[in-house]
């Protein structure tokens, strides 16, 4: 039975207009139904903001009945529902995110067949940009929610099994933030558990026995303010801001927006379970490669699973998060924001072969908008610049000048292999995720690596994030 849904769900998203397969033909030979002509279409009707979804159709009615079974198990359309849902109730930085939500919340249904785990970290600069509210929707719609606000890894060791809940941890900049001591700890626990297989080894029971406790579990943490590195690198990020005026959401009252998402909630699962072993053997195209397609590839292949406009949607969701986040870490990384703005000077100065050190110093120093001139108490000097790119093996030498006077230098090629590592060139083009379809893993083959390059420039386009209302 998962093979026939898999089957067609893969030629639907190659080819919308794709006939009915063999078993199509061989239902409809048995029920004497033709399969040329089309069924009933099935309309959506999100409904508007802040209202009370009607009641369906009456258990009498058996047309409407059968219509309903066919349209809860329609991926496509529950997936619409699904983001319909949680964009009345919070804004989001953009549709892209709106998009990314939507796909993790569903991701968490099939976590038995997933080889990764992917952190949603819901962060933003202030109280009151709805960090809180996702964690309300996402508890109503993920697979087993486990809510807490202050927890400890032993807490943690002992819930996660073989069918792991979905961790919502709220406020978690009380756990990682600097006043909150030593918290290592938790914070393995979460960076092992992003991959299937790591488990954590503790001293347990009467008998003081080595005990092997598995990590293994999605995770969505909201705080104030970025999450430590380790864990926003295996993330997908959601950067909050507070409603502008005239951006409306839907109040979330527990006597109907619960049952609403419940009711989703149960659609999902009727959906994604049996579809567990069948999700657990594709190996879906990537845009992006490295921790970034191990973080992506669980939505991805709800994406895929789905058909329709869902996997073009969700791998362009995944080029602008991602991007996104490497802008964000070029321009709060100081020595990656220092690699970015030597490539600047060098080309202002024509691409020449070395700059003199005090001449680089005097460039930097003139930009504005740098912080250069405020770093260390006098602003940066030859030494600091020596020590901020002698991690990237760069270091001055004694160079000699077309008019012959000799000074201390650096190289442009000495930048090169930095600057392609760490600040790639923006101009590099984006690799194109149209016409991808799932594909098998084939038996006893490791799957392909993947290929592309990572565009830079901000989600939803040059105007950047656009609300999700």
């Amino acid at each position: 039975m998962e093979n026939a849904q898999l089957s067609g769900l893969t030629d639907r998203s190659r080819n919308p207009d794709h006939g009915a397969g063999p078993e199509a033909e061989e239902r409809a030979e048995s029920t004497g139904q033709s399969t040329d002509e089309p069924g009933p279409s099935v309309p959506v009707d999100h409904g508007d903001p802040g209202t009370v979804p009607e009641p369906g159709p009456g258990t009498g009615d058996r047309e409407s009945a059968g219509l309903t079974a066919d349209r809860d198990q329609d991926g496509t359309v529950v997936l619409d529902e699904l983001r319909a849902a949680i964009g009345r109730y919070v804004v989001l930085p953009s549709e892209e995110a709106l998009t990314a939500v939507t796909l993790w919340v569903a991701a968490s249904h099939i976590q038995p067949a997933l080889q990764h785990a992917p952190r949603l970290a819901v962060v933003g600069p202030t109280k009151g940009c709805g960090k809180s509210r996702v964690l309300d929707v996402l508890h109503e719609t993920v697979h087993q929610p486990m809510m807490t606000v202050n927890t400890s890894p032993a807490v943690v060791f002992r819930v996660i099994g073989k069918n792991p809940p979905t961790l919502l941890v709220d406020e978690a900049d009380t756990i990682f933030g600097p006043k909150a001591g030593d918290k290592e700890d938790l914070r393995g626990l979460l960076n092992a558990g992003h991959q299937r297989n790591r488990p954590a080894w503790r001293i347990s029971g009467p008998e003081h026995k080595p005990t092997a406790f598995p990590t293994f579990a999605m995770a969505a943490l909201a705080g104030i303010g970025d999450l430590p590195d380790t864990i926003m690198d295996r993330a997908v990020v959601l950067r909050m801001q507070k409603r502008k005026p005239g951006e409306k959401i839907a109040a979330f009252r527990s006597r109907y927006s619960v049952p609403e998402l419940n009711a989703l909630r149960d659609r999902l699962t009727a959906w994604l379970t049996p579809l567990r072993t069948t999700a657990e053997g594709l190996v879906p195209p990537m845009p992006v490669e490295d921790r970034a397609a191990d973080t992506w590839e669980p939505l991805v292949i709800v994406a895929d699973l789905a058909g329709g406009h869902w996997p073009s949607r969700a791998r362009a969701a995944c080029l602008a998060m991602t991007r996104n986040e490497v802008v964000q870490d070029e321009q709060t990384t100081l020595k990656t924001r220092l690699l970015r703005d030597v490539r600047r000077v060098f080309e202002r100065e024509g691409h020449r072969e070395a700059l003199r050190s005090q001449d680089l110093l005097a460039a930097l120093l003139q930009d504005a908008e740098a912080p250069w001139s405020e770093y260390g108490t006098k602003g940066l000097n030859a030494y600091h610049l020596a020590n901020l790119l002698r991690d990237f093996g760069i270091s001055p030498a004694n160079h000699r000048f077309e008019n012959g006077r000799q000074a201390k230098a650096y190289a442009r090629n000495q930048f090169v292999d930095a600057w392609a590592r760490y600040c790639p060139n923006p101009a590099q083009p984006a690799p194109t995720a149209e016409g991808t379809a799932p594909v098998r893993r084939a038996q006893g083959k490791p799957p392909a690596p993947p290929s592309g390059t990572l565009p830079i420039g901000p989600p939803g386009g040059p105007a950047g994030p656009r609300p999700t209302r």
